[in-house]
């Protein structure tokens, strides 16, 4: 059999990315018989194409980072950045006293915050996130008020008219809000219009919103603004964060906390 002809790195890598953009998925296997090299070297060139959200690693392979294949990625997104999520998570715990009513949304992130909180009293917890749900099943001090509406699976969260009408009617002490990107102009985003459309106006409805995003986020953009950067009243992210954006974030007098 005629051997695969050589290719660089980045050349190796460039077509990689069109193969599993054109085919939708991806195995390590597969694409080390393709390009003629071991599956140590094709796990490297996946990693370093998802380093960059270029695509989406999965186990054994890869699947395209598009708009739909980022909407159908929640238990990926879990386990990216967990660490960092863990510390944001923490922090965002510590604004939650006992007693408080609160807004966690379908974001990863937020799902870090639920597993802290796990040991409050009297709490009041308000989403549209089935995870959340799921991981405060086992807290029965917490009260948890769940939005209904359509479930939108890839997401796992509740979307439309009926879970709006339900955020239409609570108020909020702290609502936390993860994103797909964060920047100066274009704010808040997702890549979710639904989502984006859920989020937008529950932030009229809480006393103090906080963004929580790790520093991959920044200067990324989504499909969907829900936030411009000073309607958060604190932002926290991990110590990765760029600095160039959290100084913009700063010079709009938002407080961004690093943890």
């Amino acid at each position: 059999m005629e051997s695969a002809p050589t290719l660089y790195a980045e050349e190796r890598r460039q077509s990689i990315l069109e193969l599993v953009n054109r085919t939708g998925r991806v195995t390590v296997g597969d694409l080390g018989q393709q390009f003629g090299v071991s599956d140590v070297t094709i796990r490297s060139d996946l990693q370093s194409l998802a380093d960059q959200d270029l695509l989406l690693r999965t186990h054994g392979g890869a699947v395209p980072s598009t708009t739909a294949a980022a909407e159908m990625a929640f238990a990926l997104r879990r386990q990216r950045k967990v660490r960092e999520k863990q510390r944001i998570g923490q922090a965002g715990a510590a604004l939650v006293a006992n007693g408080d009513a609160i807004y966690l949304d379908s974001s990863s992130t937020s799902l870090a915050i639920a597993h802290q909180i796990k040991d409050r009293q009297y709490l009041t917890v308000v989403t549209n996130s089935l995870a959340i749900i799921q991981e405060l099943l086992d807290a029965p001090h917490i009260h948890v008020i769940v939005t209904g509406g359509t479930l939108q699976r890839e997401t796992a969260a509740f979307v439309g008219p009926i879970s709006q009408a339900v955020l239409d009617q609570v108020n909020i002490q702290t609502g936390f809000f993860g994103a797909h990107g964060i920047v100066e102009d274009q704010g808040l985003t997702d890549v979710s219009p639904e989502i984006a459309a859920t989020k937008r106006p529950m932030l009229d409805h809480c006393q103090q919103a906080v963004a929580v995003v790790d520093a991959s986020k920044w200067g990324r953009v989504g499909v969907a603004s829900f936030a411009a950067l000073t309607e958060m009243d604190i932002i926290i992210t991990d110590d990765t964060a760029p600095q160039a954006h959290v100084a913009a974030a700063r010079a709009v007098g938002v407080n961004v906390r690093i943890v």
